[in-house]
């Protein structure tokens, strides 16, 4: 799922200085990037299906934490990183995600990695919206109508007249809502803090407050389990890893557009691991839904 996409380094990296340019591997980068996350999407379910999901979330942050710590300590130490003008809001940011992270690997098991991602993918849309309304960013008429577009794809993926209103249905899109939220402030606060600031703030904000949670559902996993979790942190790690590399090679309007490369993986992860079913709503609300994200990715780089 998406620590995943992760804002801090995807929207703040598009404002970093000047970097070498290798669209290629950064392209290669990201869609590398898909593939781990997706196999991180599909442990996450399996373990969500026999443990708590506060459980999995807090072990996963701690993991989280000490890679944000010692990536800190690398890039000029833990101190110099942390300072931000907005404490408050920076870990703020962190509880939001945690609470998203929390909404997708409880709907992963509820409707499935298939259904998840169809509905998931509306969220660049929805920061788009958001951001024209709440930070001011001038959003043309043919980026509105894309939104708009968009939605319809969504309106499909939820199958119209079949469960479309179904309460299952409003956690992933309550998750959608939570990661384009959690986008949105993370764009408002890079425009004071840097980009490894924000990165440390969502690790460590965030493994604080699922820890004050966690322990009081902690339900430790059992022998092999314990290898399932290593291999979910160390995916988790890998991930933000090449994710990382991804837009220290190239800038990010070229590669975040691959990001969409998770629909397909984490799908055909659900259908071989899981069993999940695709249908015709899924595939034609999944293709609206990319189609007017691409479009609008498209349309902000013209603009630039």
């Amino acid at each position: 799922m998406l620590f995943h996409k992760c804002l801090p380094i995807v929207v703040a990296m598009g404002h970093s200085v000047s970097r070498p340019d290798n669209p290629s591997l950064g392209i290669l980068l990201m869609i590398l990037t898909t593939m781990i996350f997706a196999v991180q999407d599909g442990i996450s379910r399996y373990l969500a299906e026999n443990y708590n999901v506060l459980t999995i979330v807090m072990i996963r942050y701690w993991a989280f934490a000490l890679f944000v710590i010692a990536l800190s300590h690398y890039r000029g130490g833990v101190r110099s990183v942390a300072k931000t003008s907005r404490p408050l809001l920076q870990f703020g940011r962190g509880m939001l995600l945690v609470l998203q992270i929390c909404l997708a690997v409880w709907a992963f098991t509820l409707v499935g990695l298939v259904n998840f991602q169809a509905v998931f993918a509306s969220y660049p849309l929805t920061v788009t919206a958001i951001s024209a309304l709440f930070l001011g960013e001038k959003v043309g008429w043919r980026r509105w109508a894309a939104i708009l577009v968009g939605m319809i794809g969504v309106i499909i993926a939820l199958r119209p007249g079949a469960g479309m209103f179904s309460p299952v249905m409003l956690v992933p899109l309550a998750c959608t809502i939570c990661f384009a939220v959690y986008s949105v402030l993370t764009r408002y606060v890079g425009r004071d803090d840097a980009p490894q600031t924000s990165f440390f703030w969502t690790g460590i904000g965030g493994a604080v407050g699922i820890t004050f949670i966690g322990p009081f559902f902690w339900l430790p996993p059992a022998g092999l389990d314990w290898y399932w979790m290593a291999l979910l942190c160390m995916t988790g790690m890998a991930g933000h890893f090449t994710l990382i590399k991804a837009y220290q090679v190239t800038e990010a309007s070229t590669v975040q557009p691959f990001a969409y490369f998770q629909l397909v993986f984490a799908s055909a992860v659900g259908i071989w691991a899981f069993g999940d079913l695709v249908d015709v709503y899924i595939i034609t609300g999944g293709t609206i839904i990319v189609g007017a994200g691409l479009f609008t990715f498209w349309r902000e780089r013209q603009l630039r």
